[in-house]
């Protein structure tokens, strides 16, 4: 039987002992794209110091990984003056090739299954290095806002990585919990967000198109 562990109350829990101690940790957020990110950070902002690390290596062609950096920088610009909270972003080095790589040995696996999950492990535990590594407090991702990811696996991970990078705290999370994905939704329109039609690899790419053709 799947197990139907609540996230997003543990990580309520979590934020609700940060109030009783008035406190507002550093917070770093693996981002994805704009979308994935719009309603995770109107929710962690009141929070958290939160900056986001673009690990995104994954994501083919090179084109379309720029594309969605440079949405993703517009937003956080327009963020900060309609909402109030300035998010920094960092950004690591494009590497497709170590992904492609890593990925090959996944190719035959179809969406949503175990090439995706080793894909999330890969970039979450490069930015919860970084976080480790930098002396953030928390560490999240905004992976389990899209409907079409299994956010059970995505907090397993995290809580995995909590053990290999000890000192820095992993908040539990779903963001499509309380209609975020209707949040995102109308976050999407309100800023104009342009919407990706495919996760990011290669594979994903081509069964995008493998499902047009049908």
């Amino acid at each position: 039987m799947m197990n139907k562990v609540n996230y997003h109350l543990i990580g309520e829990q979590i934020i609700s002992d940060l109030q009783k101690n008035h406190r507002k940790p550093r917070l770093l957020l693996h981002a994805c794209c704009a979308p994935c990110s719009s309603y995770p950070l109107r929710y962690l902002c009141p929070y958290f110091e939160v900056t986001i690390y673009y690990a995104n290596s994954n994501i083919y062609p090179e084109e379309e990984y720029l594309k969605r950096l440079n949405e993703l920088k517009r937003f956080l610009k327009e963020f900060d003056l309609k909402e109030g909270y300035r998010v920094n972003l960092i950004i690591p080095p494009y590497n497709l090739a170590s992904y492609e790589q890593f990925l090959d040995d996944y190719k035959d696996y179809k969406e949503g299954s175990l090439r995706c999950f080793m894909c999330y492990e890969k970039r979450m535990d490069e930015s919860y290095k970084y976080a480790s590594e930098n002396d953030y407090e928390y560490f999240t991702t905004t992976l389990s806002v899209s409907r079409f990811k299994n956010s059970l696996k995505i907090n397993e991970i995290g809580a995995k990585l909590e053990q290999v990078y000890p000192n820095t705290k992993y908040l539990y999370s779903d963001f499509k919990k309380k209609n975020g994905n209707l949040i995102v939704k109308k976050m999407k329109e309100e800023y104009s967000l342009y919407q990706q039609l495919y996760c990011g690899c290669k594979y994903s790419l081509l069964e995008r198109k493998e499902h047009i053709k049908k």
